[in-house]
Order: C-alpha cells, then structure tokens, then sequence
C-alpha cells in the first residue's frame, strides 16, 4: 500500500498546548523550544470566555512570528454551539492544522475535512484528530483508513489519554496499564496509513521523573512525540522523542557502508561487526532526515 501525502519527517516531538484565553502564553510560546504549538479553543477556555478567545487565537495565528514552529488550532467539537464557527474563523487564520475532538468515526472525518474545504480551506492545510472515546479506539483503524481518500486532509492521530480514563472507568497509574490496548491500537493503525501520532499529556508537572518515564515509554510504543501541557516538559520530552547523537553517528555509518560501491546490490553487511540489513539502512535513513529536519527548525526558530 502507498501512503499518500504525509509528512513524516517534519519534527513533533514536543506538541505544547496553549490556551487560547491567555494571550501572553501564546506569546511566550513564540520563544519557547517546542516543535508544533496547539491553540486550544476547547478544554482550556470557559464557555463564557469561547468567543474572545476565538478572536485572540485567529489573530494571534494570522500576525506569526512563530517561526518554524507549526501551528494547530484545536477547535470545539462540532456538537457544540461554538465547533463549526471555530473551524470556520480558524480556516481563514491559515493555520498549518485544526484539531478536532472527540472524533469517533471515518464518516466524521469526512465530514470535518468537507467543511474546511467549504471554509476555503488551502489544500496544504491538515486535519489532525483526538482518539480520545471508546468509539474512536474501536474504529481507529476506519478513522485511519480515511488519509487515503483523495480529498481527506487527516494527517495526524493525538491521543487523548484524560478523557479516555474517564470513559473507559480505568485508573490512572504509572504504568498506563489501562491505557495501554488504546495506545498500541492507535499506533497500529497510524502507522497502517501512514499518520503522525503523538501521545496523551501528563497531568502531574511537578513530578520529572514520572514524565521522563511516561516520554520513554511513549517512545518506546513508536509515538512520534507528545503533547504537552506546560514549558519545562519540553526539554526532557525533546531529548526523548529525537534520535541522540550516537544513534545518527551509526545511522550515517549504515547509510555510507549501503552506498559503497563495494556493497553494491549486498542484501546484508557487516558495519563494525554487527550484522546489518536493508531494513536496516531504511531506519537509518529516516533517523538522519529526522535529525537533519530538527537540525533545520532549531536554526530558524533559535530556541
């Protein structure tokens, strides 16, 4: 199967939720090293506050000065009184992404991207969606399966971890155990059609080391990063989620040892005594154009 039109490559190791009410965090997140920004018009502002916050937010997103960082605005659900007019207000703000929550359904994908598409909508501009209801675990791969119609814009699956715990009764621990079919669901069927997919926020700011082992574990089921909910996050998160230098010195190594033209049409190779293959070189390569893309949105955003 070809994976149509996904950027697989652009950094989102660290994905920094800010809400749309306060006008000085979207200011501040001009300068902070996180390699997407989520504008959030849902969970972080008050019903009352809904429609300021809109305004704050499409004109925060049309003035820039975000650099490379790419920008998301997360939008109400279209079941609210406030879901629709967000994604059309957020359109013209000429965002790189909207996301949506509490998408449950391949049908309502093609409804959210139909509207964009009605709200002039460039066709550069990505659709990202919140797995974060039983429904929408049970039709992942459905929702997923959408990115190879060719006039759908989903890009990206972002797990909503809190709002799955509460639907689902599981407790929260450590270990995520009651998460964890969710997770490794999700990853599957990202990685079938060729999404991006970014893991739940942690909840507990204080507590570093519980999110350094939640970030490795993230890793470690093939989440291309997180999402965050506050600046100190993203070091550690940025450290965990990128290949470390070790890792792109011996892919480089992988790479070079394929392209000898002593190797030539070699299937397995011998790189510093260790036995490496094709799929080998294939992971090696992405390692590098990962690095070499982060290398790149660190020199124009200089966080």
């Amino acid at each position: 199967m070809t994976v149509k039109g996904v950027d697989h490559i652009r950094p989102r190791r660290s994905v920094l939720y800010m809400p749309g009410s306060n006008s000085r965090a979207m200011e501040k997140a001009k300068t902070l090293p996180t390699d997407a920004v989520i504008l959030d018009l849902e969970d972080a502002v008050a019903p009352d506050a809904k429609e300021e916050a809109r305004k704050a937010v499409t004109h925060a997103v049309k003035a820039g000065g975000y650099g490379g960082r790419e920008i998301i605005i997360r939008v109400n659900s279209t079941e609210t009184p406030w879901g629709e007019d967000d994604i059309k207000e957020a359109v013209k703000a000429l965002p790189d992404a909207i996301l949506v929550p509490k998408v449950s359904s391949g049908a309502e994908v093609g409804m959210l991207s139909d509207l964009m598409d009605k709200a002039g909508a460039p066709p550069a501009m990505k659709l990202w969606v919140m797995m974060e209801t039983p429904l929408a675990i049970l039709n992942a791969q459905e929702i997923a399966a959408t990115a190879m119609d060719d006039d759908c814009r989903l890009s990206c699956f972002v797990m909503g971890t809190n709002d799955l715990i509460k639907e689902t009764y599981a407790a929260q621990t450590a270990t995520r155990a009651g998460l964890m079919t969710s997770l490794n669901i999700c990853v599957l069927a990202a990685r079938a059609y060729g999404l991006t997919i970014l893991d739940g926020v942690y909840n507990d700011i204080k507590n570093e080391a519980g999110f350094v082992a939640m970030c490795k574990q993230g890793a470690e089921l093939g989440f291309d990063g997180k999402t965050l909910i506050h600046p100190s996050q993203l070091e550690p998160c940025n450290e965990i989620f990128g290949p470390s230098a070790e890792e792109v010195a011996w892919s480089r190594k992988v790479i070079a040892a394929f392209a000898d033209p002593e190797n030539k049409g070699k299937g397995v190779l011998k790189v510093e005594g260790r036995m490496t293959e094709l799929l080998h070189r294939d992971i090696a390569e992405r390692v590098v154009l990962i690095a070499d893309a982060i290398a790149k949105l660190e020199a124009e955003t200089g966080a």
